[in-house]
Protein backbone atom coordinates (compact mmCIF):
# COMPACT_ATOMS: atom_id res chain seq x y z
CA UNK A 1 0.00 0.00 0.00
CA UNK A 2 0.61 3.31 -0.67
CA UNK A 3 0.11 6.93 0.23
CA UNK A 4 -0.56 9.74 -2.15
CA UNK A 5 0.54 13.41 -1.19
CA UNK A 6 -1.52 16.64 -2.76
CA UNK A 7 -0.34 20.48 -2.18
CA UNK A 8 -4.17 21.61 -3.19
CA UNK A 9 -4.25 25.31 -5.19
CA UNK A 10 -5.95 27.35 -6.68
CA UNK A 11 -5.00 26.05 -10.59
CA UNK A 12 -2.60 23.43 -9.62
CA UNK A 13 -2.39 20.43 -7.27
CA UNK A 14 0.74 18.94 -6.50
CA UNK A 15 1.15 15.17 -6.20
CA UNK A 16 3.79 12.86 -4.23
CA UNK A 17 3.92 9.40 -3.69
CA UNK A 18 5.37 7.26 -0.96
CA UNK A 19 7.48 4.69 -1.47
CA UNK A 20 5.49 0.65 -0.41
CA UNK A 21 7.47 0.60 2.68
CA UNK A 22 5.79 4.26 3.48
CA UNK A 23 9.16 5.89 4.19
CA UNK A 24 10.00 8.13 1.38
CA UNK A 25 7.94 10.61 -0.46
CA UNK A 26 8.82 11.36 -4.07
CA UNK A 27 7.24 14.07 -6.15
CA UNK A 28 4.88 12.75 -9.34
CA UNK A 29 3.02 15.18 -10.77
CA UNK A 30 1.29 18.41 -11.24
CA UNK A 31 -2.16 18.47 -12.11
CA UNK A 32 -3.26 22.18 -14.16
CA UNK A 33 -6.74 23.19 -14.80
CA UNK A 34 -8.16 26.33 -16.40
CA UNK A 35 -10.26 27.50 -13.61
CA UNK A 36 -10.41 27.28 -10.00
CA UNK A 37 -14.01 25.87 -9.89
CA UNK A 38 -13.01 23.17 -12.47
CA UNK A 39 -12.27 20.12 -10.67
CA UNK A 40 -13.76 17.38 -12.24
CA UNK A 41 -10.83 16.80 -14.33
CA UNK A 42 -9.01 16.75 -11.56
CA UNK A 43 -10.18 14.59 -9.31
CA UNK A 44 -10.64 12.14 -11.88
CA UNK A 45 -6.60 12.23 -12.91
CA UNK A 46 -6.22 11.67 -8.87
CA UNK A 47 -8.63 8.93 -9.13
CA UNK A 48 -6.57 7.11 -11.66
CA UNK A 49 -3.24 7.50 -9.78
CA UNK A 50 -5.02 6.40 -7.02
CA UNK A 51 -5.64 3.19 -9.21
CA UNK A 52 -2.35 2.91 -10.71
CA UNK A 53 -0.42 3.05 -7.37
CA UNK A 54 -2.67 0.89 -4.83
CA UNK A 55 -3.05 4.45 -2.57
CA UNK A 56 -5.36 3.47 0.23
CA UNK A 57 -4.76 6.98 2.06
CA UNK A 58 -4.25 10.94 0.85
CA UNK A 59 -2.70 13.10 2.91
CA UNK A 60 -3.81 16.61 1.60
CA UNK A 61 -1.90 19.89 3.02
CA UNK A 62 -3.89 22.15 5.34
CA UNK A 63 -3.02 25.72 4.51
CA UNK A 64 -2.73 27.55 7.91
CA UNK A 65 -1.58 30.91 8.37
CA UNK A 66 1.63 31.29 10.04
CA UNK A 67 -0.47 32.57 13.22
CA UNK A 68 -1.68 29.28 13.36
CA UNK A 69 -5.27 30.86 12.23
CA UNK A 70 -7.65 29.20 9.10
CA UNK A 71 -8.99 31.02 6.51
CA UNK A 72 -10.39 30.65 3.30
CA UNK A 73 -7.82 28.46 1.91
CA UNK A 74 -8.28 26.52 4.67
CA UNK A 75 -12.06 25.98 3.66
CA UNK A 76 -11.17 25.66 -0.07
CA UNK A 77 -9.29 22.61 0.62
CA UNK A 78 -11.53 20.75 3.09
CA UNK A 79 -14.12 21.10 0.38
CA UNK A 80 -11.82 19.60 -1.85
CA UNK A 81 -10.79 17.06 0.74
CA UNK A 82 -14.47 16.34 1.32
CA UNK A 83 -15.25 15.61 -2.68
CA UNK A 84 -12.19 13.69 -2.96
CA UNK A 85 -13.54 11.46 0.48
CA UNK A 86 -16.49 11.22 -1.25
CA UNK A 87 -15.47 9.89 -5.08
CA UNK A 88 -12.80 7.43 -3.56
CA UNK A 89 -13.89 6.82 -0.13
CA UNK A 90 -10.35 6.89 1.10
CA UNK A 91 -9.64 8.48 4.06
CA UNK A 92 -8.78 11.86 4.11
CA UNK A 93 -5.39 13.42 6.29
CA UNK A 94 -4.67 16.96 6.62
CA UNK A 95 -1.06 17.74 7.12
CA UNK A 96 0.36 21.50 7.67
CA UNK A 97 1.82 22.65 5.61
CA UNK A 98 3.23 25.79 6.27
CA UNK A 99 6.26 26.95 4.29
CA UNK A 100 6.71 24.13 2.10
CA UNK A 101 6.46 26.00 -0.80
CA UNK A 102 9.63 27.98 0.51
CA UNK A 103 11.19 24.73 1.18
CA UNK A 104 10.35 23.31 -2.39
CA UNK A 105 12.04 26.34 -3.56
CA UNK A 106 15.25 26.17 -1.69
CA UNK A 107 15.86 22.68 -2.32
CA UNK A 108 15.12 23.06 -6.00
CA UNK A 109 17.50 26.18 -5.73
CA UNK A 110 20.31 23.93 -4.11
CA UNK A 111 19.49 21.66 -6.81
CA UNK A 112 20.71 23.92 -9.63
CA UNK A 113 17.28 24.31 -10.98
CA UNK A 114 16.94 28.12 -12.89
CA UNK A 115 14.38 30.14 -11.13
CA UNK A 116 12.14 30.75 -14.43
CA UNK A 117 12.18 26.94 -14.58
CA UNK A 118 10.96 26.18 -10.75
CA UNK A 119 7.54 26.87 -11.08
CA UNK A 120 6.84 23.52 -13.11
CA UNK A 121 8.17 21.60 -10.07
CA UNK A 122 7.29 23.27 -7.54
CA UNK A 123 3.77 22.02 -7.08
CA UNK A 124 4.76 18.21 -6.68
CA UNK A 125 7.73 19.31 -4.62
CA UNK A 126 5.57 20.85 -1.92
CA UNK A 127 3.62 17.63 -1.88
CA UNK A 128 6.42 15.74 -1.82
CA UNK A 129 7.55 17.60 1.43
CA UNK A 130 3.83 17.67 3.00
CA UNK A 131 3.67 14.08 2.76
CA UNK A 132 7.17 13.33 3.82
CA UNK A 133 6.33 15.33 7.40
CA UNK A 134 3.52 12.79 7.60
CA UNK A 135 5.51 9.39 7.00
CA UNK A 136 7.52 11.44 9.18
CA UNK A 137 5.16 11.31 11.93
CA UNK A 138 4.36 7.91 11.62
CA UNK A 139 7.82 6.82 11.88
CA UNK A 140 7.83 8.37 15.53
CA UNK A 141 5.05 6.22 16.83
Amino acid sequence: MRVIGLDYGSKTVGVALSDELMLTAQPLTTIHRDRPTKLRQTLAQIEQIIEQYDVDRIVVGWPKKLDNEEGERCEKTKEFGDMLENRTGLEIIYQDERLTTAQADGVLEQGGIRKDKRKQYIDKMAASLILQNYLDTLSHR
